[in-house]
């Protein structure tokens, strides 16, 4: 458990003072919000439900690595801190999802399955850009962790929405762009829970003793 911690806050203060690690969350926050707009006007014209909440995923992650680049360098109390946060939105993320795809299980329309496809694949080369460039950052603390379970989970989604076109496409049916949907708030919950119970371990682990 000693290791764990050391691991977690001592090896990560030079990553943070790293202008390299600031120069990848730069990158990775201009292009989450510019996936957001692509996405969030190519959901709601495809009326696809897996777009929508992927946009809102790039929307919640662009500002996850503004507040990483807020907190960097700071003490890992503060870190955790704003990894808590992000963890609570997370979670509070997936159960949107959950919501919309019960709501487009009862009213929603049959999806584009092309315009799921391409703008799908473009989110993917995005995410894995991203992804690859954090992949060292992974081990690091609460909220350095937390920025790279979003970009794994983004990818992990881009990739299902892409097969959920191909299965509308198959089908005929939008049952699989809603599925989706499930998934990917089951993905965000997980990751959620992750970093909320790193954060609060950090926390409680860097308590100032009592007097």
């Amino acid at each position: 458990m000693a290791d764990n911690c050391c691991a977690s806050a001592c090896g990560s203060k030079q990553t943070l003072n790293d202008p390299r690690w600031r120069r990848v969350l730069w990158i990775a926050l201009g292009l989450n919000a510019l996936m957001f707009v692509i996405e969030i006007v190519a959901g709601f014209m495809a009326h696809s439900r897996s777009l929508q909440a992927d946009a809102l995923d790039f929307l919640g992650d662009a500002a996850n690595y503004a507040i990483s680049l807020g907190v960097a360098g700071m003490a890992l109390q503060w870190r955790a801190r704003a990894a808590l946060i992000k963890g609570i939105t997370i979670l509070l993320f997936g159960i949107g999802v959950l919501a919309s795809a019960v709501w487009g299980l009862l009213h929603g329309a049959t999806p584009d399955p092309f315009a799921m496809g391409i703008v799908g694949f473009l989110a993917l080369l995005v995410n894995i850009s991203v992804a690859l460039m954090l992949y060292r950052y992974r081990a690091g603390d609460a909220n350095m962790r937390s920025v790279w379970i979003c970009s794994r989970n983004d990818a992990i989604n881009n990739v299902l929405v892409i097969a959920a076109g191909l299965a509308v496409l198959w089908l005929g049916s939008g049952l699989p762009d809603l599925l989706v949907a499930f998934a990917m708030a089951a993905l965000g919950i997980s990751g959620g829970w992750q970093i909320v119970r790193q954060s609060v371990h950090e926390l409680r682990e860097n308590q100032a003793p009592a007097v």
